[in-house]
């Protein structure tokens, strides 16, 4: 079984973060090779806040934390998401980072994704999120998902976004070949969900 679990770094409930990793790890999912499983799980910085924010020690570690960590630490492909806040992704999503051992995630499939209010915020992926992901040795994909908050609806991306949605399939597609998974079609794919 391959797991994928999608990190949300927004501390908003409703979050079109949430909604960004959750639809690119389930693009990633739709694409698997027949008679194969796959197990999406999130973990949200929203649930955690309470539990991380007074966290200042590696060994002590609150339940809830050290779940989600060891979730990430399980899996094949790890789904990054934050919103922007000042140019970077959010204070808590990298207070999580921070507590994790870089080591768990080396070598780790992972998609770099990121919700913001304007255009201008676009290359935080580069600037912000491939450093991050390098430190922590992780293989990412090439293509980031970068989706403005006017291309949300009810907090899900609208379905007439084509372009983004074009974008998620494309980094689903690139985690796909990572994890040595047969090219499909993105018809093929839609005929499969």
């Amino acid at each position: 079984m391959t797991r994928i679990v999608a990190l949300s770094g927004s501390l908003s409930r409703p979050s079109r973060t949430r909604a960004l990793v959750t639809a690119i790890a389930e693009r990633i999912a739709d694409g698997r090779p027949a008679g194969t499983d796959a197990r999406i799980d999130i973990v949200d910085i929203a649930e955690l806040a309470s539990s991380l924010a007074g966290v200042t020690s590696f060994e002590r570690l609150p339940a809830p934390v050290a779940a989600a960590q060891d979730l990430l630490t399980q899996a094949d492909v790890v789904v990054l998401g934050s919103p922007v806040y000042k140019g970077s992704y959010s204070g808590l999503f990298k207070h999580f980072i921070d507590l994790l051992d870089p080591t768990r995630l080396r070598g780790k499939v992972a998609v770099l994704a990121a919700t913001g209010g304007s255009d201008r915020h676009a290359l935080v992926l580069e600037h912000q999120w491939r450093p991050l992901a390098s430190f922590l040795e992780l293989h990412t994909v090439p293509a980031g998902v970068y989706v403005r908050d006017s291309e949300f609806e009810q907090y899900q991306l609208a379905a007439d976004r084509v372009a983004s949605q074009a974008r998620i399939e494309l980094a689903a597609a690139q985690a796909r070949a990572l994890l040595g998974w047969p090219l499909v079609s993105a018809t093929t794919v839609a005929l499969a969900a």
